[in-house]
């Protein structure tokens, strides 16, 4: 087994060979993504290339994430690219069916291809981890099919050893919990509108200004249940009566605690069985 030290000098070797031409990085502004796009812009200032982070702005993540996305990139010294997509509609994916995620993964990253196309770029870097691939993630399989580059897996870096690294390169979102769709706040099969994911997103906003780290609104119609960090449990109870009020503001009738604490993933239970 490889050493976090290995592993690193792994992605560096990988990197800058794939920096002898121009890259593209799939960037979100998450630490994953964040750090392959820093090691890239450290390569190419090596190699005089460029690297461009484009950064797809969809209703399905949290709207300001655009603007903190482009103040990273300008940081490490990368161009910036937004592309507007509209997934539910290009992916075919408004009632969320099982394969939502591969059918979405597989559209975005064409409009990036197209991109790449367009700029004569040939290579795609993206920022999955090694635990990535030990969960159910089907869009993995739609960025295989594609061709496109994950060397933070292929250098087998966990997601602690990215946020370690990160940390050590000077990243300002090492510490960043993690962001993923909006869909998938949803049970399979439930049809899913933006207006709905909005309202997610407010829910979700106003519980992490209480202090939670990590925090998801899981909706199962007029039910909604929070989820967050077992040690943060606590947090919720005592402001119970606020979250309650602001939550039934937004439409949801039943307001429930997981007590379970957060799961990443927790709508896969039944496909992480399979």
């Amino acid at each position: 087994m490889k050493t976090y030290e290995e592993k690193k000098e792994n992605l560096r070797r990988q990197i800058r060979r794939y920096a002898r031409e121009d890259l593209i990085v799939a960037f979100s502004g998450g630490v994953d993504s964040s750090l392959l796009l820093k090691i890239a812009c450290d390569a190419a200032r090596e190699t005089g290339k460029n690297v461009c982070g484009i950064f797809l702005k969809t209703m399905l993540h949290p709207a300001k994430e655009a603007e903190d996305a482009q103040k990273l990139a300008r940081e490490m010294g990368a161009f910036f690219r937004i592309l507007e997509i509209d997934e539910l509609e290009g992916a075919g994916i408004a009632d969320n069916p099982l394969d939502r995620c591969y059918r979405c993964k597989r559209y975005l990253f064409k409009e990036i291809q197209k991109e790449a196309e367009r700029s004569g770029v040939s290579r795609i870097l993206e920022g999955t981890n090694e635990d990535d691939l030990h969960v159910y993630r089907p869009g993995i399989k739609a960025v295989r099919e594609l061709g496109i580059i994950s060397p933070l897996a292929e250098a087998g870096l966990t997601k602690a050893e990215v946020r370690k690294m990160a940390e050590e390169h000077g990243v300002s979102v090492s510490n960043k919990p993690s962001t993923p769709c909006l869909a998938t706040r949803f049970p399979y099969g439930t049809p899913i509108s933006y207006g709905e994911m909005r309202k997610v997103e407010a829910g979700e906003t106003f519980l992490r200004n209480l202090g939670l780290y990590n925090v998801r609104l899981r909706v199962h119609g007029e039910l909604v249940r929070i989820e967050t960090d077992r040690k943060d449990i606590p947090v919720i109870t005592e402001h119970r009566e606020t979250v309650t009020e602001y939550l039934k503001k937004l439409g949801y009738v039943y307001i429930t605690l997981d007590l379970e604490g957060f799961r990443s993933g927790s709508m896969d239970v039944e496909e992480q069985k399979q």
